[in-house]
């Protein structure tokens, strides 16, 4: 029926199919696609072997981050430091070259505009509401902050994406999650979307896409709803959703890559249209009370092996799958818990804020007032901050960010992806556990037999203050 209620998804995914296929795949046009250096060379390559050039480089964006050190990349004289991992560096050598060989635009390592390209593309105005963007990068997702449908690919894709501007995909089920209420005092949205995975299990987005719906995401910040939609794909989602509104429009006016003039006010009125109809029908939907979370933190090395700090670390016996009770098991073996041990009683050496999960201004900001006046435990060697872009960067010294953070004991980094993943000279020591602010604690994720906590910024700061895993709101109270 012409007039059946749709939600988001529906509409995004109407609007961009370019035909449909016997076999239940559709074609669907792709608006934009950014790009950096560890899934692109290939393509590249690929794209030189055949003879094409790229489809539509104006909706191509490529930004350097897996592999840049965070520590300074300029010497004393401008010239650029070496990198000394040789395919780090060419990885890097080869985006720099692909990138304007192809007619794409660019930003340079060492421009104010470089970060983490998921922190990029919304504060560029790449990434807008309603537009299609993927990425061969798995948390692509964070863009559906602002109401894109995004998500990661990979590099055969990123080939077809450079090549044609389309991809040919099967249409998801919907699920929307519903939080109604109001977060607590010191409650994040990391401990919301940590929360979220625990309840519904790192497969229990898989064949969906996530629209986030409920008055916490109505009040939630732009930076907010990106952090939570950054870890849809850790629920098994194919992306993540929050409706564009009047916070959003205001949020992208003005930004370089945004439109302009009457452009803007023609995506105005399809940005409004986009909010999920009244009645609109969704697969499958969960409810959750935003008054049941708390601070939380995890405790194994899945993103839904999560308990809220005040917890202890579960007993293998406790679950009632057996592949669950063994997987358990590993993980506190791998992690060096015990069960029953108090998540607060844990210490940790190591604390990382960044990653583009929450290494905006807001999530700086959080970390930064926890650390007013204090310093880092003792037994934290090793505590480093790093911004998710040379903007947010800015921002943060003129704020004053960042001397409270040096004052603390950390360091002040320039900004890539970092210790998110053992991709750059970032890497946790094996056996040693950190405080992370990243979306993944695989085993091995930040570095060979490292120990990784998630949790929110501020949860971060507070665990460097005390030395171990604590609860922020003992320090802020």
């Amino acid at each position: 029926m012409a007039n059946k209620p749709r939600t988001l998804y529906e509409k995004i995914w109407d609007a961009h199919v370019v035909e449909t296929r016997d076999d239940g795949t559709s074609l669907i046009f792709i608006d934009r696609h950014l790009v950096h250096e560890v899934t692109s060379p290939q393509a590249f390559e690929a794209l030189r072997l055949a003879g094409r050039k790229v489809r539509r480089p104006d909706l191509t964006l490529a930004v350097p981050d897996h592999n840049l050190p965070t520590t300074a990349r300029l010497d004393a004289q401008g010239y650029r430091i070496p990198i000394a991992d040789a395919q780090s560096a060419a990885q890097l050598a080869a985006l720099e070259a692909n990138a304007p060989a192809f007619g794409i635009r660019y930003i340079d390592a060492s421009a104010a505009e470089q970060g983490i390209v998921h922190v990029v593309g919304p504060e560029q105005g790449f990434s807008l509401p309603g537009s299609t963007i993927v990425c061969g990068d798995s948390h692509t997702a964070a863009h559906g902050g602002v109401g894109a449908l995004a998500f990661g690919i990979g590099t055969s894709e990123v080939e077809h994406v450079l090549a044609t501007q389309t991809l040919q995909l099967k249409r998801s089920k919907t699920l929307e999650v519903v939080v109604d209420g109001a977060l607590g005092t010191g409650i994040t949205p990391k401990d919301l979307i940590l929360h979220i995975i625990g309840e519904i299990g790192t497969a229990g987005g898989t064949g969906y896409v996530i629209e986030y719906r409920g008055k916490v995401f109505e009040d939630m910040s732009i930076e907010g709803r990106l952090t939570v939609c950054n870890m849809s794909i850790e629920a098994g989602a194919r992306a993540g959703l929050v409706a564009p509104d009047e916070k959003t429009f205001a949020y992208l006016a003005g930004r370089p890559l945004s439109p302009k003039g009457a452009d803007w006010d023609a995506a105005l009125t399809w940005w409004r249209s986009l909010p999920s109809d009244p009645g609109a029908v969704f697969d499958k939907s969960v409810g959750i009370d935003a008054g049941d979370i708390q601070p939380t933190v995890t405790w194994g090395t899945s993103p839904e092996d999560v308990v809220p700090i005040g917890g202890a670390v579960p007993d293998p016996a406790s679950f009632a799958d057996p592949s669950k009770q063994a997987a358990a098991a590993k993980s506190l073996d791998y992690m060096g818990l015990t069960p029953g041990q108090l998540l607060a009683e844990v210490p940790v050496e190591n604390i990382f804020i960044g990653s583009c999960t929450n290494s905006r201004i807001e999530d700086l900001r959080s970390a930064a007032e926890v650390l007013r006046g204090r310093h880092k435990a003792a037994n934290v060697k090793w505590a480093i901050v790093v911004p998710g872009s040379g903007l947010v960067k800015m921002q943060a010294e003129e704020e004053g960010l960042d001397r409270i953070f040096t004052d603390a004991g950390f360091e002040w980094r320039e900004p890539g992806c970092s210790a998110c993943l053992g991709m750059n000279p970032d890497k946790v020591p094996p056996g040693e556990r950190c405080a992370s602010t990243s979306n993944r604690n695989f085993v091995g994720r930040q570095g060979p037999g490292a120990r990784t906590h998630l949790m929110s910024p501020a949860m971060a700061a507070a665990a460097a203050v005390a030395g171990h895993l604590t609860d922020v709101r003992d320090l802020v109270a």
